[in-house]
């Protein structure tokens, strides 16, 4: 929760470096507490399967070390990375641990449909992305995308960037080659700028153990800067110029659609208007809304130096962001990263991919969340917009059948990607809201929840996913494309997907 620098239930000694010791891992008495209530339910606080090793298997924050490492990165020089990793350690953390269990009863309720989980930003930040104005057109658009799905769904939203921290990208090979003065070279893939720099020479691939100290202060100042915007009342949606969808007036719209977009705003101005009428400028506490923090867990050194005890809780957190996750190519049940994660307290995103199968994704769940905590996991599916309706109906049966607690979130954007014929990477609107829209019929058709959804986007006007009322094209995709990694939803494309998302969900909850 990045809208105050402390909350009633954070310790100032969340600031206290790790606590070394091995632990027996164990879930924290009273996490996942149903928000509104005080006392954990039964089934919170369930006894852990006696045969799981996950509850059986002594974990530390170091003890991945012994796993296959997939996506490992190959720093060059074993002191110089020893020495980052311990000035990390020796530093602050970037959040607490009150917000993250904050998250975690903001999550249980979105399990529940009581509130709707929205993730999104870029694919990978840069360091040079720490500037004002593109922190402010990143919570610009999630703000803004947030109020149009509360118009729509009518339950608050859970907002979580893609932000202060999401230095790290995998790649699907280690190396890359490329022809340069005639010749082929081959150097190590762009991981990120957590990582090496993007720039292909020798010096820039090589991996800098330095960048792991440059992310944290970058991602320390993106969170103060935050932090500051929203007590300065920047998330204040009463701003009319929060609101000016004039663009939609020039698109290539159908009436009907022109019409709908219309009617929409018209909802949400009246319903800003109203309760400003009221002077209830905080209703649901619209003048300081939460904004939290989230980072694929790739570098684990990264993960693990900022990894320790808080006095008076139980267990350990990650104190990097509120809420990393696991990623399709990371999620190997002997992997290292597996191994990481199932030690520490915060809530964990798992994307699942076509080749997920239901017996997998049940010894994931017991691994992660072995007492079967509400608010700890969301399963976060990237299945493709010609895969979804094969693949997902079975394991979102087989995990509800099971009676595992997990938020299901929609990645549509990941399974989705495309080459132009120019060799240019890019995504279809449609495509995206294809797979948006069947996944929510799968979990309509199955009795389940979907409660959440995950975008890779950018406030600025970008020209990197083809489609969508912006009208962008093959042709222009030169234009404007300046993602290091995969293309993103430019502002106007990611807003009218929160448009269509709202007119599809409140369509459904309408009484029939």
């Amino acid at each position: 929760m990045v809208h105050r620098p402390r909350t009633h239930d954070q310790s100032p000694q969340d600031h206290m470096p790790p606590n070394p010791p091995a632990v027996q891992t164990h879930a924290a008495p009273g996490a996942g507490i149903p928000a509104g209530g005080t006392t954990p339910s039964a089934d919170a606080t369930a006894t852990p399967r006696p045969s799981d090793p996950a509850t059986t298997a002594t974990w530390t924050p170091e003890s991945w070390k012994s796993r296959r490492v997939d996506q490992a990165i190959d720093y060059p020089d074993a002191a110089e990375l020893d020495q980052a990793v311990a000035r990390l350690a020796a530093l602050p953390p970037l959040v607490t641990s009150g917000e993250i269990e904050r998250l975690k009863r903001l999550i249980a309720d979105a399990q529940e449909g009581r509130r709707f989980f929205l993730q999104a930003g870029d694919c990978a930040e840069t360091l040079d992305d720490c500037r004002s104005e593109s922190i402010t057109n990143k919570l610009k658009i999630l703000l803004q995308m947030s109020m149009v799905i509360v118009q729509g769904l009518k339950v608050p939203v859970v907002r979580v960037g893609r932000f202060a921290g999401q230095y790290a990208k995998p790649r699907s090979c280690p190396t890359e080659a490329r022809v340069v003065d005639g010749r082929e070279v081959i150097l190590p893939s762009y991981f990120g700028d957590l990582v090496n720099h993007a720039s292909f020479d020798e010096k820039s691939r090589r991996p800098d153990p330095e960048l792991l100290v440059k992310a944290y202060q970058h991602a320390a100042i993106t969170l103060n800067f935050i932090r500051s915007l929203v007590d300065g009342g920047f998330a204040d949606v009463h701003h009319p110029e929060y609101w000016d969808l004039s663009f939609f007036s020039h698109a290539s719209l159908s009436p009907a659609r022109r019409a709908e977009y219309e009617r929409m705003r018209a909802l949400l101005s009246d319903g800003l208007r109203f309760m400003e009428a009221l002077g209830e400028r905080s209703v649901g506490d619209l003048a300081r809304m939460e904004f939290f923090t989230s980072h694929e867990g790739l570098n684990l050194h990264w993960e693990a130096a900022q990894t320790r005890r808080v006095p008076r809780r139980a267990g350990w957190y990650n104190l990097t962001a509120h809420m990393p996750w696991i990623g399709e190519r990371t999620r190997a049940l002997d992997g290292a990263h597996i191994e990481y994660f199932r030690g520490i307290e915060n809530p964990l995103g798992i994307k699942i991919g076509p080749s997920a199968r239901p017996h997998e994704l049940l010894a994931l769940l017991d691994r992660l969340n072995p007492r079967n905590q509400a608010g700890k996991i969301a399963l976060v599916t990237r299945m493709g917009a010609d895969r979804i309706v094969e693949c997902l109906p079975p394991l979102v049966e087989t995990v509800t059948r099971a009676g595992r607690r997990v938020l299901w979130v929609c990645d549509p954007m990941h399974g989705n990607g495309i080459k132009t014929a120019a060799g240019i990477k890019t995504r279809s609107f449609d495509a995206i809201l294809h797979e948006l829209e069947a996944c929510h019929d799968v979990h309509r058709a199955a009795g389940s929840v979907l409660g959440g959804v995950h975008f890779e986007l950018t406030g600025e006007d970008v020209t990197e996913c083809v489609g969508g009322a912006a009208g962008v094209t093959e042709q222009h995709l030169t234009q404007r494309y300046s993602t290091l990694c995969d293309p993103r939803l430019n502002y106007q494309q990611s807003l009218e997907l929160a448009f269509l998302l709202a007119r599809k969900m409140g369509k459904e909850q309408e009484p029939r």
